[in-house]
């Protein structure tokens, strides 16, 4: 598989880049699974710059972002966190899912998300002037947030928001078979499985199945297992453990999917 695939869906990449070139921070707003991280992956190889990513959780402080002191061989020492080692080395800096984040812990980024582009390590004593390379990205999925996990409008608006979907059908059938290598005939019929889950999603109130779980099915699929049997475990276990809703998804799919074991195998 090649991690630095990547497929465009419009033009990202062309409103990343200038970003990048202004020196502006970008957030990515889109559903789980979609490429973001994917697209940040190719961005940093494009751009020829590392990439530190954050996951983003609710117990992320801001110690855990710029550093702290620890206790080290009897001394005590500074030791940077991902976000200073970002700015110092002039990274790309992405936080995952940056809504899961507590909102105490993102005003220190306010600094680097403005004319400043700096970044204040007050317990260390410390200002870090970012250079030319660095950049801040965030992403989340606005669609899925929590009422109680919502980004404040004057954070959002720190940033140049770069909306993102999933690929059209052909697409992302282009996706399986780079990333799979199946049969045609089975990346279409799984994308077309997928796009039906996705429009029904507002009924059984769900996340949908993500391109990442597609990927996963098709390499199944490829490994030997038969296309229903790899939909199971890939895609429709993990959307939801409702009995009645998983058997109406699985309904869904035995419509799309080939039963017969010999066409759902690797084409040699």
């Amino acid at each position: 598989m090649n991690d630095d695939l990547y497929f465009s869906n419009g033009n990202e990449v062309q409103l990343f880049e200038w970003a990048f070139a202004q020196h502006m921070p970008v957030m990515l707003t889109g559903p789980t699974g979609c490429g973001k991280t994917r697209f940040v992956e190719h961005m940093g190889h494009l751009l020829s710059r590392p990439v530190i990513t954050i996951s983003c959780h609710d117990d992320l402080t801001s110690a855990d972002l710029v550093g702290r002191f620890m206790v080290t061989g009897g001394d005590v020492i500074w030791t940077d966190g991902p976000l200073t080692m970002a700015v110092k080395s002039g990274a790309i800096c992405y936080l995952d899912e940056v809504v899961e984040a507590r909102h105490d812990s993102l005003a220190i980024l306010h600094s680097l998300t403005d004319h400043r582009r700096t970044l204040y390590l007050d317990r260390a004593n410390e200002t870090i002037k970012a250079p030319e390379g660095f950049m801040l990205v965030c992403s989340y999925n606005p669609a899925y947030r929590s009422s109680l996990k919502e980004l404040k409008p004057s954070f959002r608006q720190r940033f140049v928001t770069v909306p993102m979907d999933y690929l059209p059908a052909e697409r992302e059938v282009e996706v399986l078979l780079a990333e799979a290598q199946v049969d045609r005939a089975v990346a279409e019929r799984l994308v077309e499985c997928a796009g039906t889950i996705r429009s029904a999603d507002d009924v059984f109130h769900f996340e949908p199945p993500s391109t990442r779980v597609l990927v996963a099915a098709a390499r199944f699929i490829a490994a030997g297992a038969g296309e229903m049997e790899a939909v199971e475990a890939c895609i429709l276990a993990p959307l939801s453990s409702d009995g009645a809703i998983h058997e109406g998804l699985r309904e869904i799919a035995a419509a799309h999917l080939s039963t017969s074991s010999d066409i759902s195998r690797r084409t040699p």
